[in-house]
This record gives C-alpha cells, sequence and structure tokens, in this order.
C-alpha cells in the first residue's frame, strides 16, 4: 500500500499528507485551488486537476474535508471517488462527519468491491504536524488492521472503535467533552480577570492540578495573549456539535451542557467570526459582548 490519494489538504489535511510523505507513501493531491498547495507540491505530492485523476490506481484513498456536504460531494457527485476508484481500494474518510453518512458510505462501498473506513482525527495540528493524532476506526476489524502501518504514519494513538459509523460516534463524545472543557476554561480566565488576579501566574498555579486539560494547556495561553489564529476553525468545531447533538437527541439525551456551548459559539458565528479558532469562544465572555445589551 504505497500509492495513496488524499483530498482535503488544509490545515490538518496538509500535515498528514507530510507526514504521509516522510513515511514514504507516494501522495496524490487534489484541491480546487492548486495554488493553496504549492507548498507540498513543492516537496514531492503528486498534483491532479480532478478527483477521477486523484484515486485511480491508488492503493488507498484518504478524505478529510470541511462539512457533511463535501463528504457526499466527493464520494458520490459527478467524477466522485466511488466511481473513478479501482475495486479493492481502501477509501478512509477521516472528516468529522455523521454516522449515518459514514454507514451511507460504507454500505455502498461495500456494493463496490471496496473497502471503507471512518476514521476521524482528534489532536488538532499540533498533532497533525507532529504526527501525534489519534486516530477513532469504524469499519471492519480486517481493514483497520491492514490499514495500521499507514495510520501509523499519522498518529501515534490508534484504535479499533467498532462497525462502521463508530469512528464518527467516537470523535462526536470527544467533541461533546471539548465543549464543556473549553467553556470551563474561558469562564475560569473571565472570573480570573474580573477578580484582578494576573492570568499567567493563574494559568501556572493550576495547569498541573485537579482542573489541568489539554484544552488548557493549549488554549489558556493563547486567550490571555489574544491569539485566536484558527488551529481548528470555529464553523467546523460548530458543525461537529451540531452532529453530536442531534445525535443525542435520537438517542433522547438531554446534553445541556453542550446546547448551551453550541448556541454561544453561533452567536459568534452569526457576528462574523466562525474562521476564527475556537479559542475565540472567549470572545463571547469579552466584556463589551457581555454587556452591551444592558447599557440600552
Amino acid at each position: 500500500m504505497k500509492q495513496i490519494g488524499f483530498i482535503g489538504v488544509g490545515i490538518m489535511g496538509k500535515s498528514m499528507v507530510r507526514n504521509l510523505m516522510k513515511a514514504g507513501y507516494e501522495l496524490h493531491i487534489y484541491a480546487r485551488t492548486k495554488s493553496k498547495v504549492e507548498d507540498v507540491i513543492s516537496e514531492g505530492a503528486f498534483f491532479h486537476e480532478s478527483i477521477g485523476e486523484c484515486v485511480k490506481g491508488r492503493n488507498a484513498v484518504i478524505t478529510i474535508v470541511g462539512f457533511p456536504r463535501d463528504v457526499e460531494e466527493v464520494y458520490f457527485d459527478e467524477g466522485n471517488i466511488m466511481d473513478s476508484a479501482d475495486e479493492g481500494t481502501y477509501l478512509i474518510d477521516m472528516t468529522t462527519t455523521s454516522p449515518q453518512i459514514a454507514e451511507k458510505l460504507y454500505e455502498e462501498g461495500m456494493k463496490r468491491g471496496f473497502h471503507v473506513l471512518d476514521a476521524p482525527v482528534t489532536g488538532g495540528d499540533a498533532g497533525a504536524r507532529e504526527g501525534t493524532l489519534s486516530i477513532l476506526v469504524g469499519g471492519d476489524r480486517e481493514d483497520y488492521e491492514a490499514c495500521q502501518e499507514l495510520f501509523e504514519a499519522m498518529g501515534t494513538n490508534i484504535n479499533y472503535e467498532g462497525k462502521s459509523g463508530c469512528g464518527q460516534h467516537c470523535k462526536l463524545a470527544n467533541q461533546i467533552m471539548i465543549a464543556g472543557t473549553l467553556s470551563g476554561v474561558c469562564e475560569a480566565l473571565t472570573y480570573v480577570k474580573e477578580k484582578g488576579l494576573d492570568p499567567e501566574t493563574f494559568i501556572r498555579s493550576v495547569a498541573s492540578g485537579a482542573a489541568g486539560s489539554r484544552q488548557f494547556d493549549t488554549f489558556a495561553p493563547k486567550i490571555v495573549a489574544g491569539d485566536y489564529a484558527p488551529g481548528f476553525f470555529m464553523k467546523h468545531f460548530i458543525k461537529d456539535m451540531k452532529l453530536a447533538l442531534i445525535e443525542a437527541n435520537r438517542s433522547g439525551l438531554d446534553l445541556g451542557v453542550l446546547s448551551q456551548v453550541l448556541a454561544n459559539y453561533e452567536e459568534l458565528e452569526a457576528e462574523g467570526l466562525g474562521d476564527l479558532g475556537t479559542q475565540a469562544l472567549m470572545k463571547f465572555y469579552d466584556e463589551d459582548h457581555r454587556y452591551s445589551g444592558e447599557e440600552e
């Protein structure tokens, strides 16, 4: 399994492509705008003008695109992956999408003789760069095992979650945890500012205690520095939370914290902030935002 087609060469995908090339894989990529991927082309990736050209003749095809509609497009629209890849190809969708779409890809792929896995990732842009992503895999176990070396080129915590769709369910549970944790970080920093504490001293004081977390370590310093550049876009996290809430509602679960955090993010997105990073949730707690409705 040496020739890989890769679709979705964005913030995460670009680093994943680089790590696959470092591991000795031949990367064939497709992007709507070639200029955005000139750097990885110069490093050895082969660029193709169409999805069909990108995936034909490859041993495996990896996709990590933005939204569920993008997954549907690249797999099922005209000139799509399903119509162009060779029978027996491993099709690995690493997008965070709905479990229902993952099951649809699996069922249609099985009919056409493909090996289909849903394998969303967590670890952010840093994990993608460092090759330390957690990879959450759903599908047939034998296909998961066949792709183990491929996954090891991109991540270090690789787990089989169960049948098709289970990788997506695991990722949505992960996003539920992040929503609650990151909102807690923002509320704590708001309290620290209001009470006149030094935020950097606060970060040092609690980081290794019971309230410490990866979200705190990653984002508290950025928030204090006013750094809202995206390692993961707010708009994509909103998509993930919506998917999680839909799945919770399907099972009759009342996830109140998730619902509230989603509402806060959607308010920020409505203000045009969707292309900022997830840590920009802090803007919901900014003084101007908090008191904007109380001065009338």
